[in-house]
């Protein structure tokens, strides 16, 4: 499986953090079967926010965006971009950012600085900030030359998970049990310095333990490395997500990352630092936080614009609309996220094929979500996975589970597995 393996082994050992040779063995067929069935390999023209047509001609209610307030077709995000571009005069500045950056993402990254109240780095994803982060992270860059235990929470996501082997170049990198408190402490109190990587909210659903992770940190002083990528904007005083608003002030033994292209609607990654020396650091050795490909003006223009929205009640009751939303779901078909205020929901249907008829029936009837299976999750719990937004009605949610339903029932499916129910954060 990949990134399963626990500690790192002697010098030469193959597959200590990967196998991928034996990942698309085993996924390959499911992969296959979802596109045959018309789940994936889609290409299609927008006919409506969050209404699509595929190359079939068939008309789809998304319902597998990460655009959980669905600001991705905002007026003003677009009109933003619009702008940027304009004033800009060019896409890009093409040469890396630590030799010059175009004024307009310095005035982005001020911006994003006091929005989230830390040191603000916008970069290309939220992928390339880890990729240029966590190494330093483990070379002991961010914790005065001491390089830390990097523990990574077995459910991180693999835009993190796959820089274990880069990390085990400079330090000991460990695998714990998803949210293993009482394991992490243990290692804690073992090791002379310890960084945890993890995510705020999952992609599959889920949160981290942050209540014990602050205990952690104020007494043993462990490091924090989180993507909070799809909890930004989504949910917190003024978007700041799940993360930061349980943080009261950034310090330099916290990093968060997350996307700017999920809930903020615009395009790009960034990362909160509490340290400024820290982000010159990265600015300078991040590697893919500062190759020349970096955010063009657009993506600037819209995230410039989806600040100042962030600054207006127009989210406050983009937000609520969420949560009403969520909250319907949950009345109207059960699943393990049940009462969590996450947008995503599993229904999960044991066998790859099994998730694929679903998703297929949904589609079929014009709704438009996402088949989840091995390596995503782990084998004998595919699933549908189904993310929620504010720009939905009430009356498309009831469509949408009606006909879900309609087909559990059919095939007598219980969406819920006992061992694996999320908690609530």
């Amino acid at each position: 499986m990949l990134c399963a393996i626990s500690t790192t082994s002697e010098i030469g050992a193959l597959n200590t953090y990967s196998n991928y040779k034996n990942v698309v063995r085993l996924a390959e067929p499911d992969w296959n079967h979802a596109e045959t069935s018309g789940l994936s390999g889609l290409t299609v023209d927008v006919i409506g926010p969050n209404r699509l047509i595929d190359q079939q001609g068939r008309e789809l209610h998304h319902f597998c965006t990460t655009s959980y307030l669905g600001l991705d077709y905002h007026p003003a995000l677009l009109e933003g971009a619009t702008e940027a571009l304009q004033s800009s005069g060019t896409l890009r500045i093409a040469n890396s950012r630590n030799r010059s950056k175009l004024s307009l993402l310095e005035k982005f990254e001020s911006e994003l600085s006091t929005l989230f109240e830390s040191e603000c780095m916008a970069t290309l994803s939220c992928s390339s900030a880890s990729a240029g982060a966590l190494p330093l992270l483990a070379a002991g860059i961010f914790t005065n030359e001491i390089s830390p235990t990097m523990v990574f929470d077995k459910h991180s996501h693999y835009s993190m998970n796959h820089l274990k082997a880069a990390c085990a170049d400079e330090t000991e990198v460990i695998t714990l049990m998803h949210n293993d408190i009482d394991q992490l402490e243990q290692l804690c109190k073992t090791h002379r310095h310890v960084a945890y990587i993890a995510d705020g909210l999952y992609s599959m659903g889920g949160s981290a333990d942050m209540d014990s992770l602050l205990y952690l940190k104020e007494r043993y002083g462990l490091f924090l490395y989180l993507d909070d990528s799809h909890a930004i904007s989504a949910f917190g005083e003024r978007g700041s997500g799940y993360v930061r608003a349980k943080i009261s002030e950034m310090d330099s033994g916290t990093i968060i990352v997350a996307s700017l292209a999920k809930s903020f609607g615009a395009s790009g990654g960034v990362i909160m630092l509490g340290n400024k020396q820290h982000r010159s650091y990265l600015n300078r050795y991040g590697g893919p936080c500062n190759w020349s490909q970096s955010l063009n003006a657009a993506a600037i223009g819209a995230g410039i614009a989806s600040i100042r929205l962030h600054h207006s009640t127009e989210l406050d009751s983009l937000q609520a609309s969420l949560l009403r939303n969520i909250r319907l779901f949950d009345s109207l078909v059960a699943s393990e996220q049940s009462g969590h205020p996450t947008a995503i929901r599993l229904i999960r249907c044991g066998e790859p094929q099994v998730a694929t008829e679903a998703a297929s029936h949904l589609a079929d009837h014009g709704f438009f979500t996402s088949t989840v299976f091995f390596p995503v999750v782990p084998r004998g719990k595919a699933a549908v996975r189904i993310t929620l937004r504010a720009d939905m009605s009430p009356a498309l949610i009831r469509k949408f589970c009606s006909c879900l339903k309609a087909f559990l029932d059919e095939n007598n499916l219980n969406t819920i597995t006992s061992n694996n129910k999320s908690s609530s954060p």
